[in-house]
């Protein structure tokens, strides 16, 4: 009996990953998995999306469309996507690290000492690297 790929178990619709099942059993990798790649999907769409505005935006600059005020509100904009879309860029970096953890078998476990993060904090952040009791202690480092 060979082990199970979480890439292809099929999900009920209303599963949750529950603390009484081994933990990162292939169940609760393939949940993992199908957010983080569902996140992946969304982010890249909306990357897509703003780089469709900013083309659209030179175009119409460059054909000389609407008066300056229109064009200062417009560029406004166009910059506050872009910014959007470089959060998103490093936010997909992280969800392509996480993806990589579960590959390699080593996601919802700490970066820094190997312990289990625990369930409860990886369904409310599934971006998580380190226990609760870590993060704390590198926020109060880092500030």
């Amino acid at each position: 009996m060979g082990t199970v790929n979480y890439r292809t178990i099929e999900l009920a619709s209303n599963y949750k990953p529950k603390l009484s099942e081994p933990y990162m059993c292939p169940e609760q990798l393939a949940y993992f998995y199908h957010v983080l790649n569902s996140q992946r999907e969304e982010l890249i769409s909306e990357r897509d999306d703003v780089l469709n505005a900013v083309r659209l935006a030179d175009k119409t600059e460059a054909a000389g469309v609407g008066d300056d005020s229109d064009n200062a509100a417009y560029n406004q904009d166009i910059t506050m996507d872009l910014r959007m879309s470089e959060r998103n860029n490093k936010l997909l970096q992280k969800i392509d690290a996480a993806l990589e953890r579960i590959s390699n078998g080593t996601y919802g476990f700490s970066v820094v000492s190997g312990e289990e993060i625990g369930i409860k904090r990886m369904m409310a952040r599934p971006l998580a690297t380190m226990t609760v009791e870590e993060q704390e202690e590198y926020e109060s480092r880092k500030n």
